[in-house]
C-alpha cells in the first residue's frame, strides 16, 4: 500500500520526521518497503498484512499514526446536498445471490458534466501511481484509496430500465470489462446486471457497456460488500486483478459503505456538478456488531514478558477505535470496531496494546513462560516412517485425491462400497485421461493407483528406478448421506524385488516396535499376482497388504515392467509404535550361523516355516533369512519345493558351544518335520 505524506496530513498532523514515522510504523506492524519523492510529496510504500485490510486506505494508516503519536485524528463528515426527487422513483436494486454479495447500496446523481478532476486530486492519485481518467472515475478511486472501500460509477443512461440485479453469472456468460478484454464467466462468479445483461463483474471490474464517458450526464454510485472467497476465485480464474478485488479479498469494512458513498457523491458534486437525488437504496444484510473482547491485565506480562501500566490499556484501545470500554480491577472489556475484523480474542488485544506501547521496549532476554509443544503420536509415527523409508531409498510423493473410474475399480482393498463422486472433475495433470477413460472425479479408496501413475510417468521419462511412498487419507463411503471414513494410509510402489520390499516393511515395523513381527496370510486381491502377494499381519492385526501388480493391471496402467505395491494402515502402525527409545545392549559374544534346506509341499508358505523356526530358536535367534526357493520334480517329486534359509544364533550371556547350537538345530528340524512334513536335505 502506497500512501502520500501530503494526503496523510489531511487526517493527522505529521510533526515527526519521515524516518521516525516509518520506524514507528514498522515496529507497529506496517513494514516500510521504501519511499519515493514525487513532485514535493513523498510516496511511502508500506507492507500491509492480509489481516489489516483497514490499512489499505489513508484513513486507516492515519488512525495508526494518531494512536502511535497520541495526536488527534480528523475524518471528514460528508454531507452532500440532495434535491427532493427520490432515487427510489428512478432505480431499483435486487440481490439474488446473497451468498456472494452481502450488501449493496446505490445513489444517483443527475446532470454531471464530465471533465478533468481538480489538480489537488490528480496530484494525490498520481503520487500513488494511479492513472487519471475524469472527475467522476477519479473521485471513486480517490475515496477507495482514502478509506479502503472500492466504489464504482455507472452511466445510468446505459442501465436498462434502471434496474440493478446482483446475481451469479450464467455458465459461460460473456462479459466485456472496462479494460476492453472479453471474458467467459462461470456460475460461481457474481455479476452486477441490469434488466438484460451483466454490466460489471462484482467486486472486480466494471463493464465496458456501462462505463462513464464524455457523454455521461447521470451516474449511479455503487458501494457494496462482496464475499471474500468469491472475489478471490473470480479474479484468479479470469486472471483479472484490480485494486478493488485486492481489497474485497481481504474483507472490507461493511459498516463504512454509507460513509464512502456519501463521500464520493460530495466530491463528484464539487468537481462535476449535478444534483444528488434524495435517499439511498440499501439492500442486503445489515453490518454485524462485533462481540466484546475481555483483556485481563495479567495476560500482558504473561504473553509479552514486560509490565505495561494498567492506565495505558483502556486509552490505547479507545485510540484504536474500540468502543463500549469498561474496566475493573483486573481487566478491561471493549468492542472492536467494524474495520478490525481481526480482533476476536484476548491475545489480539494483548498484541494491540503491545505494538502501540512499543515492541522495541521488550528486552531481548525477557523471560516469557512457555510450555513445550506437543506433537500427536500420529505425527511422530509418520516422521519415523518417513525416516526409515527415505533411508531405504524411497522418495516421498504427494498425489491428488481424485482418480478415474477404472483406477478406482482396480484397487479397493479396504471396502467394497462404491466410491464417492466429486461434483467438480479434476483438470490439469490427469486431464488427458478424461478423454480416454472418463472423468477424474472419484475420491480414491486406495493410494496405490495414484502412485502407479507417478511410476508410469517416471518410466516413460527413462527414470526406471522408482521407489515411492505417500501418507495420505483415503475415502471409504459409509452409506448414503453420511460422511465417509477417512483413515490415513501408507502407500508404496517400487521396482525392486518382492522380497526386498517386504523386507523394507519388516524393517519399518521393527523400527517402530522391536518386538513386533510381521506375519503373512494368503491374499485374494485380484489386482495382484497370486504367487507374489500377501496380507500383512502383526499379532493377528491386519496391517495391510503387499504384492506384485498383475499382468492385466500392469497393462491397464501402461507399465512396461513389473512393480511391487503395498498399502499399510497408519492407525495400526501408530498403535504398535513405541515412541520412547529403549536401550538394548549389543551382545559381545560371537554368532553361530546354520543353513537349512527343507523339502516341503508347494502349499507350505515361507511365513509358516519362518514362524516355526523362530519358535524353535527362542531367545537365541538373532536373525533368520530366506535364501531361495527351488523346484525339481525329478529329484523331490511332484508338488514339492525346496526352501533354503539361514539362521544366525547368539547368546547375550555366553559363547554358544557347538553342542548348544546343534541342539537348537535339532529343534528346528524336529519342529519343521512335525508341523510341515518338512524333510531336511542332507
Amino acid at each position: 500500500m502506497i500512501v502520500s505524506w501530503d494526503w496523510l496530513t489531511e487526517y493527522v498532523d505529521l510533526k515527526m520526521s519521515h524516518d521516525d514515522l516509518v520506524d514507528r510504523l514498522t515496529m507497529s506492524g506496517l513494514n516500510h518497503e521504501g519511499t519515493e519523492p514525487i513532485d514535493g510529496d513523498q510516496a511511502i510504500d508500506l507492507e500491509v498484512t492480509s489481516n489489516r485490510a483497514d490499512c489499505l486506505g489513508h484513513i486507516g494508516v492515519a488512525r495508526e499514526i494518531a494512536a502511535l503519536y497520541e495526536t488527534p485524528l480528523r475524518i471528514p463528515n460528508p454531507q452532500p446536498q440532495t434535491i427532493s426527487a427520490k432515487i427510489s422513483d428512478h432505480c431499483s436494486v435486487e440481490i439474488t445471490s446473497p451468498e456472494t454479495c452481502y450488501r449493496y447500496t446505490a445513489r444517483l446523481i443527475r446532470g454531471v458534466k464530465i471533465g478533468p478532476s481538480p489538480d489537488w486530486m490528480q496530484r494525490r492519485l498520481e503520487s500513488l501511481g494511479i492513472g487519471i481518467v475524469n472527475n467522476v472515475v477519479d473521485a471513486t478511486n480517490y475515496v477507495m484509496f482514502e478509506c479502503g472501500q472500492p466504489l464504482h460509477a455507472f452511466d445510468f443512461a446505459k442501465i436498462k430500465e434502471g434496474k440493478i440485479r446482483v446475481r451469479n453469472s450464467a455458465q459461460d456468460e460473456k462479459f466485456t470489462a472496462i479494460d476492453h478484454h472479453h471474458y467467459e464467466l462461470d456460475s460461481s462468479m457474481c455479476v452486477i446486471a441490469d434488466a438484460a445483461d451483466a454490466i460489471a463483474l462484482g467486486g472486480v471490474m466494471g463493464g465496458a457497456d456501462s462505463e462513464v464517458s464524455d457523454s455521461t450526464t447521470d451516474v449511479l454510485i455503487e458501494a457494496a460488500y462482496f464475499e471474500q472467497l468469491a472475489i478471490r476465485n473470480a479474479a484468479r480464474k479470469l486472471k483479472l486483478h484490480s485494486p478493488s478485488s485486492f481489497r474485497f479479498e481481504r474483507n472490507v469494512d461493511s459498516a463504512q459503505l454509507d460513509w464512502a458513498s456519501r463521500r464520493v457523491c460530495e466530491l463528484i458534486l464539487e468537481s462535476a456538478g449535478g444534483e444528488l437525488l434524495e435517499g439511498v437504496i440499501d439492500v442486503g444484510q445489515s453490518p454485524r456488531t462485533p462481540d466484546p473482547v475481555k483483556l485481563r491485565y495479567h495476560q500482558l506480562e504473561r504473553l509479552l514478558g514486560i509490565q505495561i501500566p494498567e492506565a495505558f490499556v483502556a486509552p490505547t484501545l479507545e485510540k484504536l477505535g474500540l468502543t463500549n470500554i469498561s474496566t475493573d480491577e483486573s481487566s478491561v472489556t471493549a468492542t472492536p470496531p467494524s474495520w478490525r475484523k481481526d480482533l476476536t480474542r484476548e491475545a489480539d488485544l494483548v498484541e494491540e496494546v503491545g505494538r502501540i506501547y512499543g515492541f522495541d521496549k521488550i528486552p531481548d532476554n525477557v523471560n516469557v513462560p512457555m510450555a513445550a509443544s506437543y506433537r500427536p503420536k500420529a505425527d511422530r509415527t509418520i516422521d519415523r516412517i518417513r525416516g526409515v523409508l527415505t533411508a531405504a531409498g524411497f522418495d516421498e510423493a504427494v498425489t491428488t485425491s481424485l482418480i478415474p473410474q477404472p483406477w478406482s475399480d482396480a484397487f479397493s482393498p479396504w471396502t467394497e462400497t462404491p466410491p464417492m463422486m466429486s461434483s467438480q472433475p479434476m483438470l490439469g495433470v490427469l486431464e488427458e485421461y478424461s478423454k480416454n477413460i472418463g472423468a477424474v472425479n472419484l475420491l480414491r479408496r486406495s493410494l496405490v493407483p495414484s502412485l502407479i501413475e507417478v511410476a508410469r510417468i517416471n518410466e516413460y521419462r527413462s527414470n526406471v528406478d522408482v521407489n515411492l511412498f505417500e501418507t495420505a487419507k483415503v475415502y471409504l463411503p459409509q452409506g448414503e448421506n453420511e460422511i465417509p471414513d477417512q483413515p490415513t494410509k501408507l502407500g508404496l510402489v517400487s521396482r525392486r524385488d518382492y522380497f526386498a520390499v517386504k523386507g523394507v516393511i519388516e524393517t519399518l515395523v521393527s523400527t517402530l516396535n522391536s518386538s513386533a513381527r510381521v506375519s503373512v496370510a494368503p491374499c485374494s486381491f485380484s489386482a495382484l499376482d497370486a504367487s507374489r502377494s500377501a496380507e500383512l499381519l502383526v499379532a493377528d492385526t491386519r496391517l495391510g497388504w503387499i504384492g506384485q501388480v498383475s499382468q492385466s493391471v500392469r497393462k491397464q496402467f501402461g507399465l512396461r515392467s513389473d512393480a511391487i505395491v503395498a498399502e499399510l494402515d497408519l492407525a495400526a502402525l501408530e498403535k504398535l509404535a513405541v515412541m520412547i527409545p529403549v536401550y538394548a545392549a549389543t551382545s559381545s559374544f560371537p554368532t553361530v550361523s546354520r543353513d537349512f534346506n527343507f523339502i516341503v509341499d508347494n502349499a507350505v508358505r515361507w511365513g509358516e516355516l519362518e514362524s516355526t523356526v523362530r519358535a524353535a530358536c527362542g531367545e537365541l535367534l538373532e536373525s533368520i533369512e530366506y535364501r531361495e526357493t527351488f523346484r525339481d520334480e525329478n529329484k523331490d517329486g511332484p508338488n514339492k519345493k525346496r526352501l533354503l534359509l539361514s539362521v544366525v544364533l547368539r547368546s547375550a550371556t555366553a559363547t554358544l558351544t557347538g553342542q548348544e547350537a546343534d541342539e537348537i538345530c535339532k529343534s528346528i528340524i524336529s519342529g519343521c518335520e512335525s508341523k510341515h512334513s518338512a524333510a531336511l536335505v542332507g
